[in-house]
Parts: C-alpha cells; sequence; structure tokens
C-alpha cells in the first residue's frame, strides 16, 4: 500500500485484531473517528455495521464518500462528537500519535456510547490513558472501554 502523506493507515495486524475483537457487527451503529482513508469504517460496512465516518480533511472525506453507502461528514472529530446528538455502539479513534486533545476525545467519545457499546482508541505504545484493556501490537495499543 501506498503511503499517502499525512496519513498512518491501520496495520493489517491491528485491523484483524480489532474486528477479532469486535466479533459481530450486523445492524449496529459503527463510528469512524479520523477516518483516513475510511479502511476501518468500509471494513466494519462490509461486516454489516451502519457507519459514520468523520476526517476533518474534505478531500480524503470526499474519497470516502466514494466508496461507502454511510454517512460521511467533513470535519473535526471534537467538534462532531460535541454536536452530535446521536449515540453508537462502537465508536473507534486512529487520531494521529501527536494528538494533543486525547482526554477531550476520550469524555466525549464514552458519553456517545450506547449501553454495553464499546470505544476503542488507537495509538502509540508509550501511551497510556487507564483504559479496563489495552492490547499491544508491536508499537500500537488498542485501549477498550465499555460502556456498562
Amino acid at each position: 500500500m501506498r503511503k499517502r502523506a499525512g496519513l498512518r493507515p491501520t496495520q493489517s495486524l491491528v485491523k484483524n485484531a480489532l474486528f477479532n475483537l469486535l466479533g459481530e457487527l450486523e445492524g449496529l451503529s459503527f463510528w469512524d473517528l479520523f477516518a483516513g482513508t475510511g479502511q476501518i469504517g468500509l471494513e466494519a460496512e462490509r461486516r454489516g455495521a451502519k457507519v459514520t465516518f468523520v476526517e476533518r480533511h474534505r478531500r480524503r472525506a470526499d474519497e470516502i464518500r466514494k466508496k461507502t453507502k454511510g454517512r460521511v461528514y467533513a470535519e473535526d472529530a471534537l467538534r462532531f462528537l460535541k454536536r452530535t446528538k446521536e449515540k453508537a455502539h462502537v465508536i473507534f479513534a486512529d487520531p494521529p500519535y501527536d494528538y494533543g486533545q486525547y482526554e477531550k476525545l476520550i469524555k466525549l467519545a464514552l458519553e456517545k456510547l450506547e449501553e454495553g457499546g464499546a470505544f476503542i482508541l488507537e495509538h502509540d505504545k508509550r501511551k497510556s490513558f487507564g483504559a479496563p484493556e489495552e492490547r499491544r501490537y508491536g508499537d500500537t495499543v488498542l485501549s477498550i472501554w465499555v460502556r456498562e
């Protein structure tokens, strides 16, 4: 896969692990924040989820629109989380590793989860956010919160 400027696509190992953790997605609402190329959300859609993509770069959002039946928002993930009245069963976020607003992102995402829903944050292994569950894959960590 050709790496595009400013993009860090999720590695195949991590992507496979993510979907193994999530299991059945048929009919669930799935939000792909910091969608980039949309690969995670597109895989969730392939597995039957109703996907919402959030990607602040308009050109990338337009590229995702061409590939999906889901909703695509060309806006900042925090702004989306603050303004939406909806909730999701699964929220996946893969911000840039140097992202400066992780705490706000975590707080807002957890507020938008359906009961029993999961928030999965992909990040560098050098960071830790006190998630109840963390899965490491090389330099990448999936931090996982489930709303009871």
